[in-house]
Order: structure tokens, then sequence, then C-alpha cells
């Protein structure tokens, strides 16, 4: 643990936090002495290098493997991840596909698995934490949205509108549980280098670049930050915002 500890005593459930901008949050929030609940798709033992590098930090880790898109599935998993660690603290809805390509010629099932995965998802994960944050009226609930659902993209209207009603989602939860106590708010990042844009070529890469004020790319750390910010105490009067992260893009 560093010299501060702004999680300490905190417990928090991470989809897709074994790899990517997940598992960056996963490693910031556990570096902060926070609890962690990873899900993933993958059997966790062929995430072990990424399980030990959290551990290493002195806190609980338990990694699910989990279809954050079956409802049922992450009721069971979820929900006795969340009973064996004796609570949640904050919730993180990273999980995310894409399935890209133009909207003319989309085929139903790039358009529903991405919905699915990427908007019900998160209604499947909260309705699965909010009775234990309902029972300790506290609680910060984080969506990883993306700046693709604020300004939209070609090729991803199927992923740009998870994303976008993934914000609306967060805006009207904010309102609902903001009376209890739990806090609900988005990250939109812009153009972060993992390996969902790995394999895009170079020139596309320029080409986004110099739509950047910062002219870089983001990392899955610049994102990390703001999580951090929005599950700790420094936030406790922020709900129902979309950050950008997306240097000014």
């Amino acid at each position: 643990m560093g010299m501060s500890s702004m999680l300490a005593g905190r417990t928090a459930v991470i989809t897709g936090g074994v790899r990517g901008i997940g598992y960056a949050i996963a490693e910031k929030f556990a570096s902060e002495g926070a609890d962690l609940i990873v899900t993933s798709t993958r059997d966790p033992e062929t995430s072990s290098a990424e399980l030990e590098k959290l551990r290493s930090y002195g806190g609980r880790v338990t990694a699910v493997r989990v279809n954050v898109a079956d409802k049922n599935e992450v009721e069971a998993v979820v929900t006795d991840a969340v009973d064996r660690m004796g609570g949640v603290d904050i919730l993180v809805n990273n999980a995310g596909i894409t399935r890209d390509g133009l909207l003319l010629r989309m085929s139903e099932k790039e358009w529903d698995d991405v919905i699915s995965v990427d908007l019900k998802s998160s209604f499947n994960t909260i309705q699965a934490v909010l009775p234990f944050m309902l029972r300790q009226k506290s609680g910060s609930i984080i969506n990883i949205a993306s700046i693709v659902g604020v300004i939209g993209n070609p090729g991803q209207c199927n992923y740009a509108a998870a994303k976008a009603g993934l914000m609306g989602m967060s805006r009207s939860l904010a309102k609902e549980m903001g009376p209890k106590g739990i806090r609900t708010n988005c990250i939109a990042p812009g153009f972060i280098r993992t390996d969902m844009t790995a394999g895009m070529p170079e020139r596309m890469v320029e080409e986004w670049k110099s739509r950047i004020a910062l002219r870089r790319p983001g990392t899955p750390e610049d994102v990390a930050g703001v999580a951090l910010f929005l599950a700790s105490d420094m936030s406790s009067y922020v709900n129902g915002e979309v950050i950008n992260c997306c240097g000014g893009m």
C-alpha cells in the first residue's frame, strides 16, 4: 500500500477487470487499499499473473468468471462474491466489446451482442449490488462509457448507442439513488491505447492524434485516475456527471 490509502476498507467490483482499462482501474484501487472483485469472461487462471500483481498490494482479490450479459449468472456469481466479501462500496462497469461495421450492413447479432455486453450488463450488475449499497446507505457506481457515445463515430452505431444509453441510465439512476446516499457517474474515455485499439493501422492512429488537443492517445492509467476520483470521498458531491477523459478532443 502506498502512502495514501484513499480506498482503505472498501470493496470494489470491477467488470472486465483483468485487462485494459478495467485492469488499470483495479490496480489503482488496489494500490489505494481497496479489496477487489474482478470479473472476466475468461477463466481466472489464465490471468494469474495479473491477479498476483493485484494481490501484491495487500488487499483481498477475488476473480470470478461471469458473462455479464447473462442476468441469472450475474445474480448468482456477483451476489455470491459480494456476500463473501461482506458488501460492496464501489461498482465499476467496464466490460465492453465492439463489433464495428456500417449500420447498412450490420447484422442483427452484431447489434444485439454490443447492446447486451455494453449496456444491459450494467443493468444486471447494478441490480446485483444495489441491495448491499442500500443496506449501508452509501456507494459509488462508475460506468465506463465512451466519447463515441457523445460525438458518434462512423462504423460504431451499435457501440455509440450502447454508450449513450449508459450515460442516460447513469443520470437517471443518480436521481433515483441520490436520496439513499448512492452516487452514479460516468467516464467517457477518448482514444485510449488498449488491446481494443492495438490493431489499428498507424495512419488511423495519426489521424486520431491530430484531433486530440494533447496530441497523444490516452493510457488506461489516465482513465484509472478519474475512476479513483469518482470512487473516493474526493467526489462526495459529484453525482449524475459524465466526465470526458479524451485529452480535449
